[in-house]
């Protein structure tokens, strides 16, 4: 093993810093409360996004997703149309830069590649776990100081979901300074990995591997989601959230409307009964726990770890599955900008032709 004393890489330095402001302070005392409430950590799988590393940010990689895709393929279509937009919305015909996005997304619809190079901005399809804490009473719910937006109605359907995400724009830097408690926990999360027998070996394998080849942490904005209590565990039930608010909307969506659709046996007694409990929840104070017909359901708190190399972040795994391959996503650009452009001649003919024939006349 090399001597890194003097000067240690990006990828295994910890630099640890206090501060004595309030906020700080406050959610410092909500982290140690929160370790000694929920002791245990129990993996969940693997989540994916992508990311940028630019010149500018040296040797940090800026995520450009809320890497919450469930498969490698998500974020490489993820990818495909994110650089597709930028040819469109940031260059011209003829400009360099285009050709180079646009190879790069002829290669993405044809190649399951995990990273490209694009002028002087390298791209990357990233990979992380998710995790949850878990003490005697069960998984973590939300914390007080855990960022929230109780303003709003959870059962409005106009609200967009990726307002409050707060992953996209992250800036991952292993090296940079972190509170006394976050450094801890990123410092006890180092040795994480698969070690289950339910789980395959090969993904075992590859999940040891990475304590090697990523041997550095860092930990992802927390993301809720709900969870109901079954004989002997917590099951997750939806996908994960930006906020509890949003958490407690997916639950309130799910009793009021999916519920009897997605469950086999549900009578149409129970189902106005799940929609009645909701609509208490809905119309009560914001509420992370929820019992009907017996059933138990809890908004929950998951966190999220990259693991991160001597060149950034972990980039999927052999052993992570993929249920599909690479396809185009998007028409050719030339041809989309042809029709946009025919289309806005005859816009503005029409209008012309309009402003010409005048106001009409009544004699």
């Amino acid at each position: 093993m090399k001597d890194h004393r003097k000067s240690p890489p990006s990828h295994l330095t910890f630099r640890v810093i206090h501060r004595d402001d309030p906020v700080s302070e406050v959610t410092e005392q909500d982290t140690i409360r929160s370790a000694e409430r929920y002791p245990h950590v129990v993996i969940r799988g693997p989540v994916f996004g992508f990311a940028e590393q630019r010149p500018a940010d040296g040797d940090a990689w800026r995520l450009l997703s809320d890497v919450s895709d469930g498969f490698p393929q998500h974020s490489r279509d993820g990818l495909n149309s994110h650089l597709w937009f930028q040819a469109k919305e940031s260059t011209r015909p003829g400009d360099p830069l285009r050709d180079q996005l646009l190879a790069a997304v002829a290669r993405l619809e044809t190649e399951p590649v995990d990273e490209l190079l694009v002028g002087d901005v390298r791209y990357r399809v990233v990979r992380g776990d998710e995790f949850a804490r878990i003490g005697p009473d069960g998984l973590e719910g939300p914390r007080p100081t855990d960022p929230d937006d109780l303003g709003w109605d959870i059962g409005d359907r106009k609200r967009r979901r990726g307002d409050a995400c707060r992953t996209t724009g992250t800036l991952i830097d292993h090296g940079a300074p972190t509170g006394i408690m976050e450094s801890i926990q990123r410092m006890e999360l180092r040795s994480l990995h698969y070690s289950a027998e339910r789980i395959p070996v090969h993904v075992r394998a590859d999940s040891r591997q990475a304590l090697d080849s990523h041997p550095g942490v860092v930990l992802l904005p927390a993301t809720f989601t709900f969870a109901e209590r079954k004989k002997k565990s917590w099951e997750p039930m939806a996908g994960l959230q930006p906020t509890p608010q949003d958490a407690r909307s997916t639950l309130y969506n799910y009793l009021a409307e999916f519920l009897p659709k997605l469950e086999q046996g549900v009578s149409a007694a129970d189902a106005d009964t799940y929609a009645q409990a909701a609509e208490e929840y809905r119309a009560g104070p914001p509420s992370d726990e929820l019992t009907v017909l017996g059933r138990r359901f809890r908004v929950i708190r998951v966190e999220r770890l990259m693991r991160i190399g001597p060149d950034g972040p972990e980039a999927p795994r052999p052993s992570d599955e993929d249920p599909y391959g690479p396809m185009q996503l998007h028409p050719p650009l030339a041809e989309v900008e042809e029709r946009e452009e025919r289309e806005r001649r005859e816009a503005l003919e029409a209008r012309g032709r309009s402003q010409a024939e005048g106001p009409a006349t009544v004699e």
